[in-house]
């Protein structure tokens, strides 16, 4: 950095220790930068696609996560460069806004920093080149509408959400059983939706898991299950048609909050005290008997001796049950959650069909099932699967595919995968840039090209030879017109992706090709990196 002289021919400082800062300016810290963005999209490039390879990742505490989708990848890299970051942001925000089309979004900014780093190297200037991919942006996510499909569906007819679910499961390790997975996160859906609203919630529906067993066990439970057992052994271990009282006070003798020491001289004294206690205890499980209750959930633990009580009375009871599901419990049995033993009234309990408890394999891990409740409006999806990372990647996946069902929902139009919708969009975009005198048509022209990197990718991950499979589908497009040929992954052998049923939502393609071109269009207007350098 250059130093100032004052008029006294004195040198001065501008910036506070500029021998420790590191600066890269121009071309200089535009080229790093789109490397950084290259690097990144070239790790997540390789897990695009039915055939796309997974990531292993170690955390620094050692914990192994296996996984394909984006979003999780980036997020537990541990990325440094503030480049990279970006894209980390990026998958994150189409994680958080669509749920599906994590990696399509950061191959797609790679593809598209790619194509401007050789415009920048013919000397046409960043802003040209942002406003470009911009016009191209608009032009190709108006061509994905006109390409669209609408869905009708119905409570009955569930057959196209399931055809969409099962092509975000194609990618993920459990393609295997995708057919049953699909069908279970859009029962799911369906139970927890709100079709008038066209909304969905997503926290109404609970994904457990539990290690053993295979995927094929994985199931949809109308109801809610809790990690827990009856609190003593000889309770019943089903009840129909329970009545459910919620509970969030201990059921323990008030203890004051105050230091305090009782003085017992006397036998009789504490005859007198364990008697009290004992009544205390008496009529707390009385006024749960009174009220009409037939299982008591308590957010709390109690003492053996209420144990006893309770089991004496037989009132079977539940204790140390989270907050969560607690909640879940009273949205899925109608019932209030109830935080003193004074306000217990019959209107304020839970109803369920069915309270049972199940145990698996030969260990001791037993669960509570509470299923037919009042209002079924909160559903849990029991994931079974050979290991931990198995179940925490089956998870990953159901969440994905619960976002598209819900999408679909909201926005019933779909576009078909296999990179046919991004070819035609390129193809659409390469036309069009005869339309626009000026440098900015380069920039389309590019954009178009980057449009091929997501069936590029896909080609290369399926063993096909990347540029030929390319230029055949795209040749068939143009020649018959026909918007819907695409990548054939799995070698099916046709092109056509309606018979390959091989669909995506619409809103989740045009927010990967407008959030891509954000942040290439922000990456490409830096100019000047100013970092404190490394000691």
């Amino acid at each position: 950095m250059a130093l100032a002289f004052d008029e006294f021919g004195r040198p001065f400082i501008i910036i506070k220790e500029q021998e420790q800062k590191t600066r890269l300016r121009g071309l200089e810290a535009q080229r790093a930068n789109i490397s950084a963005g290259k690097a990144v999209a070239r790790i997540l490039r390789t897990s695009l696609g039915p055939k796309g390879m997974d990531k292993m990742l170690q955390s620094p505490d050692g914990d192994v996560t296996i996984t394909n989708d984006g979003a999780t990848i980036l997020e537990q890299m541990d990325v440094d460069n503030q480049i990279a970051k970006l894209m980390v942001e990026l998958s994150r925000s189409q994680d958080y806004e669509i749920g599906d089309g994590t990696t399509g979004v950061v191959v797609m900014a790679g593809g598209l920093l790619e194509q401007a780093e050789h415009l920048l190297e013919r000397g046409i200037h960043p802003i040209r080149i942002a406003e470009g991919y911009e016009m191209a942006s608009r032009i190709a996510s108006d061509h994905l509408e006109h390409i669209a499909q609408k869905f009708d569906f119905g409570m009955t007819n569930i057959e196209p959400l399931v055809q969409t679910c099962m092509t975000t499961l194609s990618s993920k390790i459990v393609n295997r059983c995708k057919r049953s997975l699909a069908e279970i996160a859009v029962k799911a859906v369906l139970a927890v939706a709100d079709l008038e609203r066209k909304d969905v919630n997503l926290d109404l529906i609970k994904v457990e898991g539990k290690v053993g067993g295979k995927l094929e066990d994985t199931e949809l439970i109308y109801g809610i299950t809790v990690d827990k057992d009856m609190s003593h052994p000889q309770m019943p271990k089903q009840i129909e048609d329970a009545k459910i009282a919620i509970l969030t006070c201990p059921f323990e003798p008030p203890k004051p909050k105050t230091k305090h020491k009782v003085d017992i001289d006397t036998v009789e004294k504490f005859q007198t005290l364990r008697q009290q206690e004992q009544k205390y205890f008496d009529d707390m499980v009385q006024k749960c008997k009174d009220v009409g209750a037939t299982l008591v959930i308590c957010q709390w633990g109690f003492d053996d001796e209420a144990n006893h009580l309770l089991m004496h009375r037989n009132l079977p009871a539940v204790r140390w049950v989270g907050g969560v599901e607690l909640e879940l419990i009273a949205i899925a049995t109608g019932g209030r959650i109830v935080p003193r033993f004074q306000e217990l009234t019959p209107e304020k309990l839970g109803r369920a069909g069915l309270v049972r408890e199940k145990s698996f394999g030969t260990t001791k891990d037993k669960m509570l099932y509470i299923e037919h409740c009042a209002n079924s409006r909160a559903v849990t999806i029991f994931i079974r699967g050979g290991n931990k990372m198995m179940i925490e990647e089956t998870k990953r996946s159901i969440h994905d595919a619960l976002c598209v069902a819900r999408n679909l929902i909201r926005n019933n139009s779909i576009v078909y995968g296999g990179g046919s919708a991004e070819i035609s969009c390129a193809i659409a975009v390469e036309t069009a840039a005869d339309k626009y005198p000026g440098v900015e048509q380069y920039a389309i022209r590019a954009f178009a090209d980057a449009l091929d990197s997501i069936p590029m990718a896909l080609a290369e991950n399926s063993g096909l030879q990347p540029i030929e499979t390319l230029s055949v589908v795209k040749s068939q497009q143009i020649k018959e017109n026909n918007p819907y040929c695409g990548i054939d992954c799995n070698d099916v052998g046709t092109n056509d992706m309606r018979e390959q049923n091989v669909f995506e939502t619409l809103i989740g393609k045009q927010q990967q090709i407008l959030l891509a071109t954000q942040v290439v269009k922000m990456i490409l207007k830096i100019d000047d990196v100013i970092s404190p350098s490394e000691y």
